[in-house]
């Protein structure tokens, strides 16, 4: 260690030991007693603007440097600030080295010794032939930490925030109690507290570390606890979420048939699907246990990494942010199986059935209140024709138990509740695992994807007329004005009934209206009147005469209280069109088309040329 002519050690800190307190720990301890400190301008801009994004280690290191100023005050050290301050956007930058380049060029202009926790940063600085103390993370036995207190044997989660007095989760899966524990509210200094000797141990600890660290939030996984700490701005207060572990992972615990576990072991897509806080993550960790003794290599991807698994099973988090790039990567690994831990997001679906198609046995957790939701998720996401290769079985958990297994099977036949032999089309089953009974069919009908129950099933109204009667309704209603009633009578044919007003509009000039309908929907419509309350009485019978004018052009009809309206244009009862009247209350077609010269005939041979307000 270098001294100068009064005996004081100089020396020049860089950012990662004033983050770990190590400087204020060996004035303490004697090491550094007397010395000079010189804390770069650079280190004080980069904790800083670590703090103001909201990192934990930000302020962890400004506390730091308050310690050292004490100490100074005690007069146990000096402490200077020295050289210049970096440009935003040499700090935005540090990861690139730039910082620590400063920092290292104080410590040769001062003779002093160069102070690192880095180990990269002492081996740069002992190649540029500076004065190096290296100091390597210290192992030790670690303590309990305070949030331990909170945690019982039966304790899921504890929840602090600050004002609020502390709570709990208790008991198992199947009964959970969300309870107060104390009488006494948190405060923002305890909170504080705990959150800096939470990030300590994630840092300090080789079993723990940080999950994510981002402006207000920080999510740390030490050893079997997750937590999760929020700052304002993205949190009204200060808040500490720390989740554990209670429940047993054995696959032996969920008394599983033979017959399921061997369908697991045969390399499938499988859905551990269920509500919040059912034990999805449980079940899944103790099936890749399960797969794991059984000889198969099984990798995960999460984010956090939360599942409890043996050291065997390798835990992947997304890569530079990007759960794409890990799956990429878990390709050339080869896996039998990953467990993909959660499947939330379009890009999670499409990652998920890019790794299944490629071969990969996948098992995805998915929040769902049904098993047939789960199913649900992928459709619009995967293609349909290709989900039972990408999922082929859905195990639904409840209060921590296995209740529901649905397998998905792909075949061309007629789906439930049709007749006819050439409306066969490709379904997709949906079948109770233990009864082998069909539950589901999922199936395109016009547009629709449709996801239809099958079985204990009224056939007085048979499904598939149910869901024609309302694409028939969803056709008719853009051409009436009116209620719409339909009734499908068969299989290709439908009874239609609306208002007085509405049959004209809907049949059209000559039936072309009608028949354009029907060869869209591919069925025959009967169009009859329906009964009309004295109200819509009334209102049918509201109907105007427009003057009616004809320019180089166009044909005009002029109506000005009906200006900005939406009308129907009719010839005698014989409807020909729907337009919105313009602000000076013109309604205009193009001379020469078939409207116009309709018209024209109408105001010649004297029939009635009538606007009607929609």
């Amino acid at each position: 260690m270098e001294t100068d002519s009064d005996s004081r050690v100089r020396i020049v800190p860089d950012t990662s030991v004033i983050i770990d307190g190590r400087i204020s720990e060996k004035v303490r301890s004697g090491d550094y007693t007397g010395a000079q400190v010189f804390v770069p301008e650079a280190v004080v801009s980069e904790l800083e603007a670590q703090a103001n994004r909201g990192f934990e280690i930000g302020q962890k290191g400004l506390d730091e440097l308050l310690e050292l100023r004490t100490l100074s005050d005690e007069g146990e050290i000096t402490l200077s600030f020295v050289g210049e301050q970096p440009s935003l956007e040499q700090v935005k930058l540090a990861s690139s080295g730039g910082i620590d380049a400063m920092i290292r060029a104080q410590a040769v202009e001062l003779d002093a010794v160069f102070v690192t926790g880095d180990r990269v940063q002492a081996q740069v600085a002992t190649s540029k032939g500076l004065k190096v103390e290296w100091i390597s993370p210290e192992k030790k036995e670690f303590g309990s930490l305070v949030i331990e207190d909170y945690f019982s044997d039966d304790t899921m989660s504890v929840h602090l925030k600050n004002k609020v007095v502390p709570m709990v989760k208790r008991g198992t899966i199947g009964d959970v109690k969300f309870v107060p524990i104390g009488d006494k509210p948190s405060t923002h200094n305890d909170l504080k507290a705990i959150s800096r000797e939470l990030i300590e141990r994630a840092r300090a600890d080789s079993e723990s570390f940080t999950e994510m660290s981002s402006k207000g939030a920080s999510v740390l996984q030490i050893r079997n606890m997750r937590i999760a700490i929020t700052n304002p701005p993205f949190s009204d207060d200060i808040e500490i979420t720390a989740v554990r572990p209670i429940a047993a992972v054995s696959l032996d615990e969920y008394r599983l048939g033979d017959k399921l576990k061997e369908r697991i072991l045969a390399q499938r897509g499988i859905l551990v699907a269920g509500p919040p806080g059912a034990g999805k993550s449980t079940f899944a960790a103790g099936v890749a246990i399960y797969l794991n003794d059984n000889g198969f290599v099984v990798k995960t991807m999460e984010s956090p990494r939360d599942l409890q698994v043996p050291d065997e099973i390798t835990q992947y988090a997304p890569l530079d942010g990007d759960m794409e790039k890990t799956a990429d990567l878990l390709l050339l690994v080869r896996p039998d199986y990953t467990i993909y831990d959660e499947v939330r997001k379009t890009r999670d679906f499409l990652i998920f059935a890019d790794m299944r198609l490629a071969g990969v046995g996948m098992i995805g957790v998915v929040h769902a209140n049904r098993a047939v939701d789960a199913i649900q998720r992928l459709i619009g996401r995967v293609e349909l024709g290709v989900i039972p290769q990408v999922v082929d079985t859905v195990v639904f958990i409840d209060k921590g138990e296995v209740t529901k297994v649905q397998i998905l099977e792909f075949t061309v036949k007629v789906p439930s509740g049709m007749m006819e032999q050439d409306l066969a089309r490709p379904v997709i089953t949906v079948s109770d695992f233990e009864t082998s009974t069909t539950e589901y069919e999922i199936y395109t009908y016009g547009e629709q994807v449709v996801v239809m129950p099958v079985g204990n099933v009224d056939m007085a109204k048979r499904p598939a007329w149910k869901l024609a009667e309302g694409e028939v309704s969803d056709v008719i209603s853009q051409y009436a004005s009116g209620p719409v009633e339909v009734d499908m009578v068969s299989d290709s044919r439908a009874t239609v009934k609306v208002l007085d007003q509405d049959v004209p509009r809907i049949i059209g000039k000559g039936g072309s209206m009608i028949d354009e309908i029907e060869r869209k929907l591919g069925i025959h419509i009967d169009v009859r009147k329906i009964e009309e309350t004295a109200e819509q009485k009334g209102a049918s019978k509201k109907r105007y005469r427009p003057i009616v004018e004809r320019t180089k052009k166009h044909v005009v009809m002029n109506i000005p209280e009906l200006a900005k309206q939406d009308v129907e244009v009719y010839v005698g009862d014989e409807y020909l069109f729907t337009a919105t009247v313009g602000r000076h209350g013109d309604i205009k077609t193009r001379l020469g088309s078939d409207i116009a010269d309709d018209i024209l005939d109408a105001v010649e041979y004297g029939e009635p040329v009538e606007i009607r307000v929609v």
